[in-house]
């Protein structure tokens, strides 16, 4: 009796997909700002983008805000990922490299949650309204700045739903 075979499953393999989109993430990743041969960054696609730093500042201190009105909650993950953004859209801003960071008192803090508040509504109430800046922002930028708005809206949408 010959051994029978598994059956080949129809299209590329898994590891055939994810090759390829580490691929395309490689890709993506060399059309930076700094790319020879990219646009220039027009003076209100620069202005645009550095309030977007802005508001990914102002949720990077509503995560530390819901932290400390209540330390039971699992937000280091979310926060970590938070500030990642926050460093990758200064790094996008013209204005960010020649400026330095700012500092604890310029970050703009949004109002603690109420006393006695529900902490998680609060939180989704904040990266709901950051996200809807982002995406909105997206549509007034070009290229890798335009990818990582809307990149990071998405990913603010995905915390809003693990708090739900």
């Amino acid at each position: 009796m010959a051994p029978t075979s598994a059956p080949v499953p129809a299209g590329p393999s898994r590891r055939a997909f994810l090759a390829a989109s580490a691929g395309l993430a490689l890709l993506a990743a060399g059309c930076t700002a700094g790319s020879p041969g990219a646009p220039a960054v027009s003076t209100e696609e620069a202005d645009r983008l550095a309030g977007q730093v802005a508001v990914q500042e102002a949720v990077v201190a509503a995560y530390a805000a819901a932290t400390t009105a209540d330390p039971a909650l699992a937000l280091s993950d979310l926060a970590a990922q938070a500030a990642g953004q926050l460093d990758r859209l200064r790094a996008a801003a013209p204005s960010a490299t020649s400026a330095p960071a700012p500092s604890a008192a310029s970050v703009p803090v949004p109002p603690a949650p109420p006393p006695g508040a529900d902490v998680r509504g609060w939180l989704r109430g904040q990266l709901a309204g950051a996200a809807a800046a982002h995406a909105q922002a997206c549509t007034g930028q070009s290229g890798a700045r335009a990818a990582l708005l809307g990149s990071v809206a998405a990913s603010l949408r995905g915390h809003e739903a693990a708090l739900a």
